[in-house]
């Protein structure tokens, strides 16, 4: 049987918020969309299949009498600890292998909402002056799992939803007791400590979790206290014999089992704050763990997955993008040789961040990374910049690279920095794996959004170049070029011979503009068609049918025919067609971003993995 530490929630106030969940949840079920079409539900504490095995103390029993620890002790060992030995080590969590350093970035972001966990340490009794003490999060990890009480009363647990904090800070600290600057530096703050959840949120939950915006925070909250609570149960540190077999916790193994006897002196030696100690039974964990049925022991994709955590590559992507798009632009505005090619060459190293990003959660997931809102969004910008970079090459326009750096950048800063879903690696809905026509469907129409994005930002250039030069004097022709060189005409379009307008003049940089323009769109139009169709027909596969209305399905026609009315425009007789192929690119643009977010998020159907 399990055992849990002293300061770990009742069950009382757990079992009420499940409780709430539960009955909440009801009226939603027969809106949800056919079993398998779901992504599987995040599990962030696992079960052992191993009955009996006590995973609360997988380093040992926790020591509840002994002398606490001051921030400054904890940050000194800290200090002294090597963890590198232990970053790459394969643990089983979620429905797949990753390695310890993604787990423990995985717990800390799910416990305190942010990338890394931070003591506060008070500067003095007399202000609210705090230090901060950075750890790295595969320390906080085993801290918690070997010395969990050190955090009972250190705000470890993230509420992003203000009304709820605000609720617990207010009981925690009543205006009688409490001045109106210290509520709200905890407000601020943006957490609290499990002792406070264990001594409100009872009565919180009971009096506001029937609201639907408290449900959503009180199940966050909850998952956060079982991450504090249960961490320990995580550590499936031991390989099966077989891949068909489930992983083994490291407590299932033999007490003198070199590993776990490796284990059983960490917790030791960290409890005893001794860093030398720690250090040494660390490397022979680190050792010992890879040897336990090493032929199905993963090893290349370990070195991949923690290259992927350092490089960072869609972060560091998007700054790479935005220093791409500012020097292109500042480039067609100078006409400065040096900053164009400064801008290639940050184009060309995003897009090499971009693609080892996408590369590597491939290889990593062992399936193509397209399957969730946050991988299709890279998908996204990836294609579209790469068809932007190839555009730009073979015309040698450059406006095709400031538009791919600028789909880049806008695509994966949303997807970075907003919390869309789908950041860490996960498993994959059961209905996306019933046939490979769905990778094929799912990702032309991906190209197809990149291609309407990249549309959208050249004409953004074109809709800028005819009202602003337009609001110029006849005589003028700073807007489009200076005394420097030439502005966007020659800098971003390269222009050659065109017997119909001069080099230069604004005429010129428009039709130069509307050619570009109707390059991506023409390609975007018979891409997203094709899609559509190869979506039929999957749909015929798996559903049994070719259409049904339903709102992907729907939306994703209207898209389509927005780009039909411009091809018709381009073939009618009608006067100023590239300006109103300007403004339906702008509106294809906005209705392709409801095809693909406001459809998911707000509208049940049966795309509900996307």
């Amino acid at each position: 049987m399990n055992r849990r530490h002293p300061y770990h929630l009742s069950a009382g106030p757990r079992l009420f918020m499940v409780a709430i969940l539960t009955l909440l949840a009801a009226p939603a079920v027969a809106q949800s969309a056919p079993a398998g079409n779901s992504h599987p539900p995040s599990e962030l504490i696992s079960r052992t299949a191993d009955a009996g095995v006590d995973t609360t103390s997988p380093f040992g029993p926790i020591v509840m009498d002994a002398a606490p620890i001051s921030p400054e002790q904890k940050n000194a060992f800290a200090r002294a600890i090597d963890l590198a030995p232990l970053k790459d080590i394969a643990v089983f969590h979620d429905g797949r292998t990753k390695i310890l350093e993604t787990l423990a970035a995985q717990t800390v972001r799910s416990l305190t909402g942010k990338r890394v966990y931070d003591d506060l340490v008070p500067v003095d009794g007399k202000t609210l002056a705090h230090r901060r003490i950075v750890y790295q999060p595969l320390f906080t990890l085993l801290d918690l799992v070997i010395d969990p009480k050190y955090y009972f009363d250190k705000p470890v647990i993230g509420i992003e939803y203000l009304p709820l904090r605000r609720a617990v800070i207010e009981q925690e600290f009543p205006p009688a007791n409490a001045t109106d600057a210290r509520r709200e530096w905890w407000l601020k703050l943006g957490r609290i400590t499990p002792m406070m959840v264990q001594a409100h949120i009872p009565k919180i939950a009971s009096d506001h979790g029937f609201e639907p915006a408290y449900n959503k925070a009180l199940n966050q909250l909850d998952a956060a206290i079982s991450l504090w609570d249960s961490s320990s149960s995580n550590m499936l540190l031991v390989a099966p014999v077989s891949l068909d077999l489930p992983w083994k916790h490291i407590s299932s193994l033999a007490l003198d089992h070199p590993a776990r006897k490796a284990a059983l002196e960490l917790g030791a030696a960290w409890r005893a704050q001794d860093a030398a100690r720690a250090n040494a039974a660390i490397r022979t964990l680190a050792e010992q763990l890879p040897t336990i049925n090493a032929s199905v022991y993963p090893t290349s994709r370990r070195a991949l997955e923690s290259a992927y955590n350092a490089a960072r590559p869609f972060e560091y992507g998007f700054w790479a993008y935005l220093l791409a798009t500012i020097s292109l632009m500042l480039a067609f505005g100078t006409g400065r040789a040096w900053l164009r090619m400064l801008g290639i060459g940050m184009l060309v190293l995003a897009i090499g961040l971009h693609g080892f990003g996408f590369i590597s959660r491939c290889i990593i997931a062992e399936r193509f990374a397209i399957q969730n809102q946050f991988e299709s969004m890279t998908g996204i910008s990836l294609f579209a910049a790469l068809v932007g970079l190839a555009l730009m090459v073979f015309r040698r326009q450059w406006i095709f690279g400031a538009a791919a750096a600028g789909v880049g950048f806008l695509v994966l800063v949303t997807a970075s920095t907003t919390g869309i879903p789908g950041v860490n690696i996960e498993r994959e809905a059961a209905i996306l794996n019933t046939s490979v026509l769905l990778k094929y469907h799912v990702t032309t129409v991906l190209v197809s959004y990149g291609l309407i994005a990249l549309g959208f930002i050249i004409a953004l250039f074109y809709l800028g170049t005819h009202y602003l030069a337009r609001s110029q004097p006849a005589t003028a022709t700073v807007a489009l070029q200076t005394s420097a060189g030439p502005v966007l005409a020659a800098a971003a379009l390269n222009m050659g011979d065109d017997p119909q307008h001069a080099a230069g003049s604004r005429e010129r940089v428009l039709a130069d503009l509307d050619r570009a323009h109707m390059i991506v769109l023409q390609m975007a139009f018979w891409t997203l068609g094709v899609g559509i169709l190869l979506g039929a027909w999957w749909a015929d596969h798996s559903w049994g049918r070719w259409w049904g209305f339903d709102p992907k399905e729907t939306w994703a026609l209207a898209t389509w025919i927005i780009y039909l009315i411009v091809i018709h425009l381009r073939f009618a007789q009608t006067s100023n067609k590239p300006l109103k192929t300007a403004w339906l690119s702008v509106i294809g643009f906005v209705v392709m971003l409801w095809t693909y977010f406001g459809v998911n998020l707000l509208l049940p159907g049966l795309h509900a993995y996307a």
